[in-house]
């Protein structure tokens, strides 16, 4: 019993011998693994906390450099028709228009015709009451009595004095200066009937005619008034305004591009607001042949048949014509055009997404779109409203492509 209480005694001994060994071990283990914890820890705060942010820089600086390429929309030219139609504006006047003034001075007795009367040629308008012309015609007829009775006279004399000349009775100069006498007489006869011709002239001025067919359009004066004759620099008036409507001249100035397309035969089409949907058939008859230094353009007359006069003169008309070209032109929209001190120009998308300015030369402007003569040759990608700032050889994206404008 001794032996073993002994050796229970040694055992508990050795294990309380060997326990503060085992101690220090099992720290250092419980350290490490609170060390690999916390470096797991810090790795997922890395991979789920840094990382995203990273990855959100990233993005937003891709997004950045994307943005800052301007993104634009594009526009193909369009090709015209051979057979270009092109409208002009014009000026409806009348075949025959003229002022209608008085010859002789007096007071407006009488007037028989107004305002969108139809007159015919040769008829009455007016009367002029001349009572100082009527007092001067009958005291030019009495000094035409006179010469006349003094041509007589001379004639007399003249005579009498060549038969005493063969009988030597009166010299030969008496008998000269009686055929003298009598030339004077002849030439103041003639005188004083010229002076009666011309107030007979003037007499015949009391009545004012029609000096064609046509309407009345304008009447300025009335019954009473002064009349002045319309031969006195800076003191006639204006009596009647006629016009002949039944055939009308359209005058048309047609820019210098077209104008060697623009010959006489060539048809055209007149159109005015107050006949929506119809249209007057014309005819180009002449042409000025020569370009106005101011307007650059050409002026051509179009005739217009107007039997009915539905057509005013005067009016304000838009001209359709067709002309002929040897190629088709390029079409594209006003918004498409840059204005720049170099010249005009458009941008287009080359290669590699590059902008390129390409200078042109526009023709006929539609309003809404511009005819393109030179520049293009119809395959471009054409910015349709290009900024201000942009500039050769910048980088753009197409966004869209629209079909060229109708």
């Amino acid at each position: 019993m001794k032996v073993e209480n002994e050796i229970g005694v040694s055992r508990q001994n050795g294990s309380e011998a060997t326990a503060p060994a085992s101690g220090p071990r099992e720290h250092r283990r419980s350290q490490w693994w609170i060390f690999l914890l916390a470096l797991v820890v810090a790795a997922l705060l890395i991979v789920f906390g840094i990382l995203p942010r990273i990855q959100a820089r990233t993005a937003l600086r891709q997004e950045t450099l994307r943005m800052a390429v301007p993104t634009v929309a594009v526009v193909q030219p369009k090709r015209s028709a051979p057979a270009q139609e092109i409208v002009l504006p014009a000026n409806v006047q009348a075949f025959a228009d003229a002022p209608i003034y008085a010859r002789t001075n007096g007071y407006l007795k009488r007037w028989y015709v107004d305002i969108g009367s139809r007159v015919k040629v040769g008829q009455l308008l007016a009367e002029i009451d001349t009572p100082e012309v009527t007092q001067q015609l009958r005291q030019a007829r009495a000094d035409l009595g006179t010469a006349q009775a003094n041509l007589n006279l001379s004639k007399i004399t003249t005579d009498r004095y060549e038969g005493l000349l063969k009988t030597d009775s009166v010299s030969k100069q008496e008998s000269d200066n009686a055929a003298g006498d009598y030339e004077a007489k002849q030439a103041n006869v003639q005188s004083a009937q010229a002076n009666v011709k011309r107030l007979q002239e003037l007499q015949s001025f009391q009545r004012i005619y029609a000096p064609f067919s046509g309407v009345i359009t304008a009447r300025n004066t009335d019954v009473g008034a002064l009349i002045n004759s319309g031969s006195t620099a800076g003191t006639g008036n204006e009596l009647f305004h006629i016009a002949q409507p039944d055939k009308l001249r359209v005058y048309v100035s047609v820019p210098q591009i077209y104008s060697q397309a623009a010959k006489p035969g060539l048809t055209a089409d007149l159109t005015l607001a107050e006949f929506p949907g119809r249209r007057f058939q014309g005819k180009l008859v002449r042409t000025a042949n020569a370009i106005d230094p101011t307007s650059r353009t050409l002026l051509v007359e179009i005739a217009v048949d107007n039997p009915t006069g539905q057509l005013f003169t005067g009016s304000y008309a838009e001209v359709h014509f067709k002309l002929p070209t040897p190629t088709s032109s390029l079409i594209l929209p006003v918004n498409t055009l840059l204005f720049r001190s170099e010249g005009l120009r458009v941008a287009t998308v080359g290669p590699g997404q590059q902008v390129e300015l390409k200078l042109i030369t526009i023709g006929h402007d539609f309003g809404s779109e511009v005819e393109v003569v030179a520049g293009l040759s119809g395959n471009e990608n054409v910015i349709v409203n290009p900024p201000d700032s942009v500039v050769e050889g910048e980088t753009v994206r197409i966004a869209q492509t629209q079909q060229g404008a109708q």
